[in-house]
């Protein structure tokens, strides 16, 4: 049996039990990839972030959720530099973290946040409003514009809702979603979630407000979204529905668990070069894991 130490962080938020949860573990390259899905299946989080050597980087990372790796996830990477600050091995300053997706870039300003670099988006497949709709037992009309796959790193189908009442009423399907990502022609289509938007944020600091409804093994609803973010901000400012680059995104307020990231879209809507999304971390639980 061997001992690895970890951190409990909660993510895109400053307050313990908000955000979106995320064990990290430290010096994790000798825990296979099974035992580190299962470790996501014993915590129940939706994912977990392994602190391994990188060649290219100066820390890399994975990211697992109970059945996969996922190439980027926001909140795990907030986490990870979160419990790397914690720990004394970074401070405010520049570095870098590879991740499954590549090499990002991170900042930590002197107040702490954390603040990634996610790469210049992919614009995919468009949807007819419809076919999305019908996972959530919506009405086409409560979708504004047509659903597109976009990846910053790890793809979503960025879906943006009429309003806050619509986002409310969304009741995911499971079997529409498992014909959906069948349906796919992309890489990482066995992850593929819709992420739903509106904008408008939960409270007078938001400019929008976001759910990700998951289908099992997955918990049933992610609290933050990172990775998701980055994409659905692209997708809005690339397609005309933000008045500026820069914004504050929310999610999980209907959970109990409200987090926050601070984002920015780089580049012009025809030509974005990356999209920078940022929060903090809480380390709520420090221990030793024996597997």
């Amino acid at each position: 049996m061997t001992t690895y130490s970890f951190d409990w962080v909660d993510a895109f938020t400053s307050t313990a039990f908000g955000g979106n949860p995320c064990v990290v573990v430290h010096d994790a390259e000798g825990i296979s990839l099974e035992d580190r899905m299962r470790l996501v299946r014993e915590t129940r989080l939706s994912e977990c972030a392994y602190i391994v050597p990188s060649e290219k980087a100066d820390f890399g990372a994975r990211y697992y959720l109970t059945h996969a790796e996922i190439p980027l996830a926001g909140h795990p990477t907030v986490a990870t530099v979160a419990s790397l600050i914690s720990r004394g091995l970074v401070g405010p300053g520049e570095f870098t973290l590879e991740v499954g997706a590549g090499v990002l870039p991170i900042h930590v300003s002197d107040d702490l946040t954390v603040t990634m670099t996610q790469r210049a988006p992919e614009f995919g497949e468009i949807f007819e409003p419809e076919l999305i709709a019908k996972m959530y037992g919506l009405a086409a009309d409560d979708i504004l514009g047509r659903p597109q796959i976009v990846s910053t790193g790890t793809a979503f189908c960025v879906t943006l809702l009429q309003d806050k009442d619509a986002l409310r009423r969304a009741v995911l399907d499971p079997g529409l979603v498992a014909v959906f990502r069948d349906g796919v022609d992309h890489e990482n289509a066995g992850i593929l979630e819709p992420f739903l938007v509106t904008l408008g944020g939960a409270t007078e600091h938001g400019d929008t407000f976001s759910r990700l409804l998951l289908a099992p093994p997955m918990p049933p609803e992610d609290s933050f979204t990172g990775s998701a973010t980055g994409c659905m901000a692209a997708y809005l400012w690339h397609h005309g529905y933000l008045k500026r680059p820069s914004f504050v995104a929310e999610q999980g307020h209907w959970m109990d668990r409200p987090g926050a990231a601070s984002v920015q879209v780089l580049g012009p809507r025809e030509a974005i070069t990356g999209v920078e999304v940022g929060g903090k971390g809480v380390v709520l639980m420090t221990g030793e894991l024996a597997i």
